[in-house]
C-alpha cells in the first residue's frame, strides 16, 4: 500500500468513526464536537490526522469551526456540496426535471402513506396546516410537504428527498399565496378526510401551480 493510500484509508475511517460518534451521542446540527484532543484520544490516532479529515469535513460544509469556540456539526441541507456536485453529475436542464420528478414520485407515495393510514391522518399537524390556509395566513411551503415526508416514517426517504429537493432549486422556496388557497385547502381537507384520489389530485394542482409561477419569475428576470 503506497503512503498516499495509507493515508486515504485513515482518512477514512476516521471519518467515519467521526459520523459514529455524532450518531451514538445524538450530535444534532449546531452541537458542539468533542475537541481534537479528545477525539484524537477516543480514535486512537495522531491530533494532526484528526485536524486534516476536520478540516476536509469544514471544506464540505459538513462541520464549522469558530475560531477560539470550537467545532460544530453543520446541516447538511444548506451547505453548497450538492449543488457543486450536481453541476458535474446532473447539467443539464432536463438532468434537474428527473430530479423533481423522483422528488414527486417520494411526495406521492408518502402522502399516499399518511392518508391510508388513521393515526397518521389524524395527527393535530393537519388540522393546524389547514386552519392557517383557510385563515390566509402565509405557510412556508417546504414546510407542508417536509411535514408529509416526516409523517410517513421513513428515514432514508425523508434524506433523499432534503437532498433532491436542494439540488432541484427548490420548487417550493417561499411562502404560500392566496392563488394557492384553493388547492391546499382542498389537499389538506382530503388528507384528513382519508381521500387519496382526491389529495393527490389537488397536490398536482398545487405543484403545478408552483411550477408557473416560478417559469412566470424566471422569464420576467430574462427582460
Amino acid at each position: 500500500m503506497t503512503s498516499n493510500q495509507s493515508k486515504t484509508k485513515v482518512f477514512i475511517e476516521i471519518v467515519n468513526d467521526l459520523q459514529a460518534i455524532i450518531q451514538q451521542e445524538g450530535i444534532r446540527p449546531g452541537d458542539k464536537l468533542p475537541s481534537e484532543r479528545v477525539l484524537a484520544e477516543r480514535l486512537g490516532v495522531g491530533r494532526s490526522s484528526v485536524r486534516e479529515a476536520l478540516r476536509s469535513m469544514e471544506l464540505l460544509g459538513l462541520i464549522q469551526t469558530k475560531h477560539g469556540g470550537g467545532t460544530y456539526l453543520s446541516d447538511y441541507r444548506n451547505h453548497q456540496l450538492v449543488e457543486i456536485l450536481g453541476k458535474f453529475i446532473l447539467p443539464t436542464e432536463s438532468d434537474i426535471e428527473h430530479v423533481f420528478t423522483t422528488q414527486r414520485i417520494l411526495e406521492r407515495d408518502a402522502i399516499c402513506t399518511v392518508v391510508l393510514e388513521d393515526d397518521l391522518r389524524k395527527l393535530p399537524v393537519w388540522e393546524s396546516l389547514l386552519h392557517m390556509v383557510i385563515e390566509d395566513q402565509e405557510i412556508v411551503r417546504e414546510d407542508i410537504v417536509r411535514e408529509i415526508i416526516v409523517a410517513a416514517n421513513n428515514r432514508l426517504v425523508y434524506k433523499m428527498w432534503l437532498l433532491l429537493n436542494q439540488h432541484a432549486q427548490r420548487p417550493y422556496k417561499g411562502t404560500s399565496t392566496a392563488t394557492e388557497k384553493v388547492h391546499l385547502e382542498r389537499f389538506l381537507s382530503n388528507l384528513r378526510m382519508g381521500q387519496p384520489t382526491l389529495a393527490l389530485e389537488a397536490y398536482e394542482h398545487w405543484v403545478e401551480a408552483l411550477v408557473k409561477e416560478r417559469e412566470r419569475n424566471e422569464h420576467s428576470r430574462d427582460f
